[in-house]
């Protein structure tokens, strides 16, 4: 006996067709953190410390471990420790509107935050977040406070995470603004742009672009309304 079924999203399922069958419960967004829900951490600590080179991002530089390879050699030049980028953690609040567009979106959907940020910056912000499921990476930090390296949860581990949810037969639907979402954004049934910086838009014009929470929440919802 055939299932009726239907699409959802761009690519979604069809029965008839033999695609993977996805039931209307089996859906998660996978949302980026820094500049989707709250301000760049690292973009905090260079304006309360003055260190310009530490305003760099994953908006400016696609590859992350390098990035961070350059991070870590800028903090030791400055006489930086964790310290004093969990000064900055502990100011952060969330990006006006995030706190009520994630409530209104965990009400109707299952929400993963995929970050490239740290379990040790994690506390006070998924506090105020509410505890969604966070994956991300960990920081070596030595006796005295010297952040010496970072352990990454897997290589390219956003993407891995969204095919890893998709193996699980749920439909993805991802959202990010940086170099670094761009694997979870392709590999998800549906990826889109967040308050993305014009050279990235330009780059990946195929990817539809959302600037208002408004906007996102609908678009993630579809036929939940």
């Amino acid at each position: 006996m055939q299932r009726k079924c239907k699409r959802w999203w761009i690519g979604g399922t069809d029965c008839t067709a033999g695609v993977r069958v996805v039931h209307r419960g089996m859906r998660i967004v996978c949302l980026d953190l820094e500049g989707v829900l709250i301000p760049e951490i690292w973009l905090g600590l260079s304006e309360r410390t003055g260190v310009e080179d530490l305003s760099i991002t994953t908006r400016d530089v696609p590859d992350y471990h390098a990035l961070m390879r350059r991070r870590i050699e800028v903090l030791h030049a400055n006489g930086l420790r964790i310290h004093d980028l969990l000064e900055v953690v502990a100011r952060i609040e969330p990006l006006p509107g995030a706190l009520e567009f994630l409530r209104r979106l965990r009400k109707r959907l299952q929400v993963a935050i995929l970050s490239d940020t740290f379990y040790q910056f994690a506390p006070p912000i998924m506090e105020q977040l509410g505890r969604p499921l966070l994956l991300c990476n960990d920081l070596v930090v030595d006796r005295d406070g010297w952040i010496v390296d970072f352990r990454m949860r897997h290589g390219g581990g956003k993407r891995h995470a969204v095919e890893a949810f998709r193996g699980l037969g749920l439909e993805v639907f991802a959202a990010g603004d940086s170099h670094n979402d761009l694997g979870m954004l392709r590999a998800a049934d549906r990826g889109v742009l967040f308050r993305a910086p014009e050279t990235i838009r330009r780059a990946e014009s195929d990817l539809t672009a959302y600037d208002d929470f408004e906007d996102l929440l609908e678009a993630m919802s579809g036929d939940f309304r």
